[in-house]
């Protein structure tokens, strides 16, 4: 059960802390020179923890084994990062922003995963799109 938990509970206190960061960086710094000091200090972070997890495994033998996917996630990181900065500051609430995202991602997923990775789509999939999309509705008016 712990495998399932923590990773959940990693993304949760991540995501809480994330979004209180992500509000709170001020309006007054460029978006970018923000996100620069930020992947700065998760370079070195991601390295350190690399370092002494890894041990006798060699960085660049690791770096050689990543494919189009490492830089992409880089590139797809960053406009997240710099979309919740905007929307924050383009007047969106804590209390809606994430949860707006999150739904629309939730139901693009299910027809993403259906159409490229041939997962199923179950009734019980398809009304909650539908509940969705009435919390939405419900959420920003």
């Amino acid at each position: 059960m712990w495998p399932m938990l923590y990773p959940i509970l990693l993304i949760l206190v991540s995501n809480i802390f994330y979004n209180v960061c992500t509000k709170s960086t001020p309006s007054a710094v460029h978006p970018f020179a923000a996100l620069s000091v930020t992947y700065l200090v998760a370079a070195v972070i991601s390295f350190a923890i690399f370092f002494f997890s890894a041990r006798g495994k060699n960085i660049l033998s690791e770096f050689s084994k990543t494919n189009w996917t490492t830089f992409v996630l880089g590139l797809v990181i960053v406009g997240l990062e710099v979309g919740y900065i905007l929307a924050y500051r383009n007047g969106w609430k804590m209390n809606t922003v994430s949860v707006t995202a999150n739904i629309l991602l939730a139901v693009a997923l299910i027809f993403v995963s259906l159409f490229f990775y041939k997962e199923s789509i179950s009734l019980k999939q398809l009304l909650g799109v539908a509940l969705c999309a009435g919390g939405l509705i419900l959420i920003n008016i």
